[in-house]
């Protein structure tokens, strides 16, 4: 991932960072103009091989943050006729490279209690569906035991403070929905509640994440638009966020898709062009949600979306790269990078700003299986080491 450091500089502070604090941080100059000076190295992990207060700084709260991966895990090592696997979190840090657990979310709902698999489902998992806004990672939507949605309340991580909180109760919780983001907003559409309602498998509603619209007393769930049919409540599918619109396909594989998008602006569906839709062959993202990007989940190419000539041009890969991106489940994109979850349980990242582009893997824990991944800031450990 890339580790650019935050151009805007730290706030000055005072004796926040733990260890020899009668040493200066570079010898000579006060600490608020030492750390501005370091906020402008590019290589966070320059700054972690010199010192050990210069490696605890970069992950102090005042210090600007740099892209990490997180991802939603579930244990691979569960009996999948009998047991459900345990669901966790976890962070991997591109300046150690290792893997950190996030802390323990709310206790409701209960990790345990939700579905990835069940023995009446033995040819695909249940999906668990989380999406990244405003800097946090949010789980919205999965199945309990009774097949019901198993949550009520989106849980909320926020990387800089490290901690979750729980936010306002959705108007009608459901499973097997469109899930994404937009702008710094959430948005649920469609999908299923504990029985199939026409009411539900139309209805969308969006939760502003954005800093100003949290400390508002207003802090809620908002209903929008309904959607023109009930397509889009077949299974799990990404609204990816895309120049103020959100754009859905209402199925994944070789089946015959509908596109539809969802202006954020003007709360209004239109069918998605048919250049467009021939690409979704898989996963989509956004870059910056400016650029469209979609791996070929048969084929293992990446695409990219000329928004002007509206067509699909394929991005030239590094010798074998396609194959280690065949069968991809998810994608995320941050940075100049793909972030891809493969149906073989890896991780594959693809720098797209290089011409091929590069691929590699990144190492996960052993035991354990990718659902999803999501690139946020780094996470603050102020006692890092």
């Amino acid at each position: 991932m890339s580790t650019t450091a935050a151009e805007s500089p730290p706030a000055k502070r005072r004796r926040t960072v733990t260890g020899n604090e009668n040493s200066a941080l570079i010898e000579g100059l006060p600490d608020h103009i030492s750390e501005i000076c370091l906020s402008l190295v590019h290589r966070p992990s320059l700054l972690s091989a010199v010192c050990t207060r210069w490696r605890r700084l970069l992950y102090s709260p005042e210090f600007p943050s740099f892209p990490s991966l997180y991802a939603l895990f579930v244990d691979s090592t569960s009996d999948p006729g009998r047991v459900n696997p345990s669901v966790r979190f976890m962070c991997f840090n591109p300046v150690s490279s290792k893997w950190y657990p996030l802390p323990p979310p709310p206790p409701d709902p209960p990790l345990h209690r939700i579905l990835y698999r069940h023995p009446s489902f033995i040819s695909f998992n249940l999906p668990i569906q989380c999406v990244s806004a405003a800097g946090k990672l949010i789980l919205i939507a999965g199945s309990n035991q009774q097949l019901s949605p198993a949550i009520s309340h989106p849980l909320i991580f926020d990387p800089i403070s490290s901690s979750w909180s729980s936010g306002p109760r959705i108007g009608s919780p459901r499973r097997w929905c469109a899930t994404g983001a937009c702008d710094g907003a959430i948005y649920i559409a469609s999908g299923i509640s504990s029985q199939f309602s026409s009411t539900v498998a139309k209805s969308v509603e969006k939760l502003d994440l954005t800093e100003q619209n949290r400390n508002n007393h207003r802090f809620n769930w908002e209903k929008l638009r309904d959607m023109r049919d009930l397509r889009f409540s077949r299974e799990a599918i990404d609204a990816v966020g895309y120049r103020r619109k959100l754009l859905m396909v209402n199925v994944k594989g070789d089946a015959v898709k509908e596109g539809a998008i969802y202006d954020v602006v003007k709360d209004d569906w239109e069918p998605m062009p048919e250049e467009m839709l021939v690409g979704w062959r898989g996963p989509v993202a956004a870059m910056e949600e400016e650029i469209l990007y979609s791996v070929d989940e048969r084929r293992g190419t990446v695409r990219k979306y000329d928004d002007e000539k509206r067509e699909w041009r394929e991005v030239v890969v590094v010798e074998g790269g396609e194959e280690m991106l065949k069968g991809a489940t998810q994608v995320t994109a941050d940075s100049g990078k793909l972030c891809v979850v493969t149906g073989d349980g890896k991780i594959v990242v693809v720098d797209v700003a290089a011409e091929p582009a590069k691929i590699w893997n990144v190492e996960i824990p052993d035991g354990l299986e990718p659902v999803s991944v999501h690139v946020l800031p780094r996470m603050s450990q102020p006692n890092f080491c």
